[in-house]
């Protein structure tokens, strides 16, 4: 798998971006409406971001540092509370949803984030098996020591596809940079996640680890029809590996257009 990224980025082009424009009547995964969200008395952040993800879409969210990227997907989650605005979430209306309940739905929801946020100490395996506590919890989801065989064949499952079944036993501190993600990208698939939400999962990354894990993420949302939402700063990735892109400036949503559509010449006066 690494060595077609590699292949890819010494001379091919970039993937086309996703095919095909997803049917209206499809399932709506993910629908924000009215967000608004400040940090102290003069920083408004987001300003009424409205926006919807299709089941199987692949969308991508960009915007300069500050333009309210990352507050967008936390507060469309309620990983952090919005001020006002309205969230469903897998046809649940979760702007009101207690915790314990909230914390259920969000199991179906597989996170990816520019700090791979990896218990350094433990094995490849054992984090990945970590995915499954949001899921099961209990002692067999803390380590792979306890963990009985089929929550371990499958967690050797999910670092097969993303190409680190020979990093199994080897502590997350000694992985690379692009290793260590794709150690977070099968813990997000030890889910089996109906949608996976990415922030920045490149922005840390080389760009030739960047082009192989938008590649790995491309492959996997294709093959298992999983949703993918996603912010980058890389106008060409958000592009290639999008179905949809949003444009967010000054905390408002200034585009929503299939990405086939456009180039990035024409995103330039969306960003900044």
């Amino acid at each position: 798998m690494m060595a077609q990224a590699q292949q890819k980025i010494a001379g091919a082009p970039a993937p086309a971006a996703f095919p095909g424009a997803i049917a209206e009547n499809s399932r709506c995964d993910l629908s924000v409406d009215g967000l608004c969200k400040s940090f102290g008395k003069d920083k408004k952040v987001l300003r009424g971001v409205s926006f919807s993800v299709r089941s199987q879409e692949a969308v991508a969210l960009i915007g300069s540092n500050g333009a309210g990227k990352s507050t967008a997907l936390r507060c469309a989650l309620r990983l952090i509370e919005p001020d006002e605005g309205s969230m469903q979430l897998f046809g649940d209306d979760v702007t009101s949803l207690r915790l314990s309940r909230l914390r259920k739905l969000r199991a179906e929801v597989g996170f990816v984030f520019q700090k791979h946020n990896l218990v350094p100490r433990v094995s490849a395996l054992t984090n990945v098996i970590h995915g499954s506590l949001g899921r099961s919890g209990g002692i067999s989801g803390w380590s792979q020591l306890f963990a009985p065989a089929e929550l371990r064949e499958k967690a050797m499952d999910c670092l097969e596809r993303v190409g680190l079944a020979d990093k199994a036993l080897q502590r997350a501190d000694q992985l690379s940079g692009g290793q260590s993600q794709r150690v977070a990208i099968a813990r997000a698939l030890m889910q089996e996640p109906k949608m996976v939400v990415a922030d920045e999962p490149v922005a840390s990354l080389d760009p030739v680890a960047g082009h192989e894990v938008m590649e790995l993420f491309h492959q996997l949302m294709r093959e298992q029809g999983i949703t993918l939402l996603f912010t980058s700063h890389n106008v060409e990735q958000a592009l290639s590996y999008s179905s949809r892109l949003l444009a967010i400036r000054r905390g408002e949503i200034v585009l929503d257009a299939a990405s086939s559509t456009l180039s990035p010449t024409d995103l330039g006066r969306h960003y900044g």
